[in-house]
């Protein structure tokens, strides 16, 4: 059984190539970065062409339209910041914006800064090649189309490209496959039976929405997962007014936080405090909704003892809105820290269990055999359904990339240099492929932060980059080996020095078969971080090297 998708149909033959085109950057990927990078790049007199090979822009937010897909962080903190005006004219609906929502914006966005016309839909880049003669790289569709280009912009997004569980007999079912990363518009639950695989963020987000339609709902749990309610809400205009007069100071706050937000954790530690003190400060980031929970104190993801702290108040919420202390116990996780994983954000997923059409199959219990035609069978029965939901996630932060052949200089692919794990230096650069940006991926904050903001941060500095390197006569940057080996080594470090890495998650590339386990991001926080490459930048792109053009072969 074809799983079910939205995405373009790839013809069986090419198209005849177009003549060879020329520009000075290539960004692959119309999502929140490229659209930015087209923006940022054009606006400072560079030629750009931006592949995308959805049928429209918005990458994870065309693609993700699964029921409840939502943003976990506040509306009016996931939007940019690079325009005053912008910031002023949009009005947010909700404090945590849907994906239709969000959708609109990334539209508005397009239209206002006249973005659609150096944009190429249903294109994937398929091969990318760089030309030490020239300094130069060839970048090949699946249309066909060959364009060369000075710099090449990755913004293919961390959380793109999805992760499709091998299960035997997955091809046998005679009902409906959906992933939620790619939901048809012709998915009717209504009275059906579905079981839903997986319970990481998508699965708890749709989980509550598909269980009001369907007529029986069997969620397939592989491993609990830590959530917080939203507690999201209309914003009214009192509200919107409030939050425009204050963008430069949430901005400010944002920029220099761990995560791209403006809240600031408790400034003590939770031992340090009383019983009273630590509820209160839990009760108000509970309140607050989301994420940020994993943040209320500085020393929550380092001390174990303190997130002990934090794990105790949240089972107790959970226990107390969940009815069978039997199903309670089989949703609290026991494997990992609170928080070494994304706390995830619903909207009443715990209390959807309370329903007598919701059913709870541990999987860790009872593992699924196989897919059968007539449903999923497990070590103890055979489940009968109608849809099979596959809310099992990405693979993340090197997926999407993995999906296109890049080489390097001396024939290197990028696949090759990551065999043992991504590489780079600073999140932006790679050693042995000049003038290639990667934005928001492996080494860098990434998915602990703010992706907007995280998207102009990392483009502002590649297009400065690239300013500085006309401006000084050079031709190429590129990380140097050593620069990348002490970034790796860094990262590591950093990541050893939390609890995150006792987590088995995906950001050490655990839920796909055969990843090597790097923890992939950068977790000493998004300000942190900006303060790093902005003095990397200012000390004259410290640990790249920058080749003149007169050197070139």
């Amino acid at each position: 059984m074809r799983i079910s998708d939205t995405s373009p149909t790839t013809p069986s033959s090419p198209a005849s190539p177009r003549p060879r085109d020329h520009v000075d950057v290539v960004v692959v990927g119309a999502g929140i970065a490229g659209l930015y990078a087209l923006h940022r790049l054009r606006s400072d007199g560079w030629s750009v062409r931006v592949f995308e090979a959805g049928p429209d822009i918005g990458g994870v937010w065309f693609w993700n339209r699964y029921p409840g897909a939502r943003c976990d962080v506040e509306s009016v903190d996931y939007s940019y910041s690079f325009d005053t005006a912008l910031q002023q004219e949009w009005d947010w609906s909700e404090k945590y914006a849907t994906q239709p929502e969000i959708l609109r914006y990334l539209h508005h966005v397009a239209d206002r800064f006249d973005l659609r016309r150096d944009i190429t839909l249903d294109t994937r880049v398929v091969d990318m090649s760089f030309d030490e003669s020239s300094s130069s790289w060839t970048v090949r569709t699946d249309r066909g189309e060959e364009v060369t280009s000075r710099f090449c912009v990755l913004a293919v997004g961390p959380l793109s490209s999805a992760n499709i569980p091998e299960i035997p007999g997955l091809d046998s079912f005679s009902g409906q496959i959906v992933h939620t990363s790619s939901w048809p518009e012709d998915v009717d639950l209504t009275g059906r039976r579905v079981g839903v695989i997986g319970t990481g963020s998508s699965g708890i987000q749709a989980i509550p929405h598909i269980a009001r339609e369907a007529g029986d709902l069997y969620v397939f749990q592989r491993t609990a997962n830590f959530s917080i309610p939203a507690g999201n809400r209309p914003l009214d205009a009192q509200t919107r007014a409030q939050y425009k007069r204050s963008y430069d100071e949430r901005r400010r706050l944002s920029m220099e936080s761990g995560g791209g937000s403006p809240h600031r954790p408790h400034p003590e530690s939770a031992l340090a405090v009383t019983d009273d003190e630590r509820r209160i400060a839990y009760e108000k980031r509970w309140q607050l909704g989301g994420v940020l929970f994993s943040k209320t104190f500085p020393d929550q993801l380092t001390d174990r003892a303190a997130n002990d702290t934090a794990r105790s108040f949240w089972e107790q919420k959970i226990r107390a809105v969940v009815d069978d202390p039997a199903v309670a116990e089989r949703l609290i996780p026991g494997d990992h820290p609170i928080g070494a994983k994304r706390i995830c954000t619903d909207d009443n997923y715990f209390e959807t269990y309370n329903r007598a059409n919701v059913h709870l199959v541990d999987v860790r219990q009872s593992p699924i055999d196989c897919v059968v035609a007539e449903g999923i069978r497990t070590a103890g029965e055979t489940i009968g359904l109608d849809v099979i939901v596959l809310a099992t996630g990405f693979d993340a932060m090197t997926g999407s990339i993995d999906r296109i052949n890049i080489v390097g200089r001396d024939g290197q692919t990028l696949k090759q240099a990551w065999s043992a794990g991504p590489r780079t230096y600073l999140g932006l650069g790679v050693d042995g492929f000049p003038n290639l940006f990667n934005i928001a991926g492996p080494g860098s904050p990434s998915v602990l932060a703010n992706m907007v903001l995280h998207a102009e941060l990392h483009v502002d500095w590649v297009a400065d980059a690239i300013g500085h390197l006309d401006a000084a006569g050079r031709r190429s940057i590129e990380a140097t080996t050593e620069a990348v080996d002490a970034w790796v080594a860094d990262c590591a470090d950093r990541a050893d020095n939390t609890l995150m890495p006792q987590a088995n998650s995906w950001y050490l590339g655990a839920n796909v078969p055969g990843r090597p386990r790097v923890f992939m991001p950068f977790v000493g926080g998004f300000g942190v971080y900006r303060e790093i490459i902005a003095d990397v930048a200012a000390d004259g792109y410290r640990g790249f090297a920058l080749m003149p053009a007169e050197e070139l072969t």
